[in-house]
């Protein structure tokens, strides 16, 4: 069965601590530690050896999404002590400034799938320009990102097939005019399962909606119909 987990920033703004005690109360074996922010990501790599995480086999961390050049050497220092947990670092496609700086990460680095703001790493072509420059780099498929950028699911339909081999991760969500993560409403359920055949059935699942902790269940359920693919053949 297909691991389905959360990302700490989904379930308590900029509290990883909370979201996790929030998270032992249900039977999720996967996680994605969030520093979308440069304050957050500090305190969390410091929190790490102590942190228990045993409940968990699948665990990521997101690292902040926007940061400056100065910023990027500190963020990338502070990674560094992830390379022996082989954790994947889940790194926005736009953000990137010095690349030589995220190359000794190699594949632990999974570059994100952007939302129709951004102006890089939207699609197959945009994210190609970023993995000449991180050779070695992942994949993290955003499917709310994909769903909102082309609403067919064309384009998720091409990123599932040109980086199947890649891909360790998924995100989904219901995301936005504005480019916020909501709950998964039914419309997207049925839009993601028009390419669910494509997703590896390896690959753990990250929930990013938004949501209280009495909608977990619903979310994780919505997404297991969503993976499930039982209503529509997928794209050809």
């Amino acid at each position: 069965m297909v691991q389905i987990g959360f990302s700490t920033g989904s379930l308590a703004f900029g509290d990883f601590q909370k979201a996790l005690r929030i998270l032992r109360k249900y039977p999720i074996e996967a996680v994605e530690l969030s520093a979308l922010r440069f304050q957050e990501l500090k305190p969390l790599m410091e929190s790490l050896p102590g942190l228990d995480l045993s409940q968990f086999k699948y665990v990521s961390v997101h690292a902040p999404s926007a940061f400056t050049r100065a910023q990027e050497k500190q963020i990338t220092s502070w990674l560094a002590c992830l390379a022996e947990r082989g954790w994947p670092i889940i790194l926005h496609a736009d953000a990137v400034i010095d690349y030589d700086l995220w190359k000794p990460f190699g594949s632990q680095i999974a570059v994100e799938n952007m939302d129709k703001r951004k102006a890089k790493g939207r699609t197959v072509e945009e994210l190609l320009l970023t993995l000449e420059r991180l050779p070695e780099a992942s994949i993290c498929l955003d499917l709310g990102h994909a769903r909102q950028v082309d609403r067919t699911m064309t384009d998720a339909y091409f990123l599932l097939k040109e980086f199947e081999s890649r891909i360790v991760q998924i995100h989904i969500s219901e995301v936005n005019t504005t480019s916020h993560h909501d709950p998964l409403s039914w419309g997207a359920v049925f839009s993601f399962q028009k390419i669910a055949r494509l997703i590896p059935p390896h690959v753990p699942i990250i929930v990013e909606s938004v949501v209280a902790e009495d909608e977990i269940e619903t979310q994780v359920e919505m997404t297991r119909e969503a993976v499930r693919s039982v209503r529509a053949p997928a794209l050809r």
